[in-house]
C-alpha cells in the first residue's frame, strides 16, 4: 500500500497529479496550471516530488495486482525509428494478444533478448511454450535462459 503520511494534500490530489502527469506527459508547469483550473494550488516543484515518490510505488502496486498471463507467448522484435535515432524494439504478447512486456534496445544480439526474456519472465512467471520469428538473436537469448535454468537445476 502507498503511504501518504505527512503529505500535506489529500490522497485523491495526489494520485490524480500523478497519473495526469504519467499518463499525459505534460510538463509540471502545465500541470500546475491544470490543478490550479480545478482547485488546487500546488507548486509545480512539488508535483515533481510526488511524481518521483509515489510513480514508482504505484508502478509496483499496479505489478502485484496485475491479471495472469497465458501460457503461450509469442515474442518478436522489429527495427522502427524513435526521435531519429533507429533502435530495436522487442515485443512479447500472450495467446490472446495482450502484450506481457517490450524493452527497446540500440542491439539486436543474445545479451538485449537474454535481458528481455529474463525481465519478462520475471514479471509474468513461466511460460509453457514461447514462439519466435527466425530471429538468431532471440533464439540465442532463449537458449542462454533455458541453459541458466538447466545450470540452476529448474529442469
Amino acid at each position: 500500500m502507498v503511504d501518504f503520511k505527512g503529505s500535506h494534500y489529500p490522497k485523491d490530489v495526489i494520485l490524480y497529479a500523478v497519473f495526469f502527469y504519467v499518463r499525459y506527459a505534460v510538463s509540471y508547469r502545465d500541470l500546475e496550471e491544470i490543478m490550479a483550473e480545478r482547485g488546487v494550488a500546488v507548486d509545480h516543484a512539488t508535483l515533481n516530488r510526488w511524481v518521483v515518490k509515489y510513480s514508482p510505488l504505484i508502478a509496483c502496486q499496479a505489478q502485484r495486482r496485475k491479471s495472469a498471463t497465458s501460457s503461450s507467448w509469442r515474442m518478436d522484435e522489429t527495427y522502427i525509428r524513435l526521435k531519429g535515432k533507429w533502435t530495436y524494439f522487442y515485443r512479447a504478447v500472450d495467446k490472446f494478444g495482450k502484450t506481457l512486456d517490450f524493452m527497446l534496445s540500440e542491439h539486436r544480439d543474445e545479451a538485449a533478448a537474454s535481458a528481455f526474456f529474463a525481465r519478462t519472465i520475471k514479471n509474468n512467471g513461466w511460460p509453457e511454450k514461447v514462439v519466435l520469428d527466425k530471429s538468431g538473436a532471440n533464439l540465442a537469448g532463449l537458449h542462454n535462459i533455458n541453459w541458466l535454468l538447466l545450470l540452476r537445476g529448474w529442469f
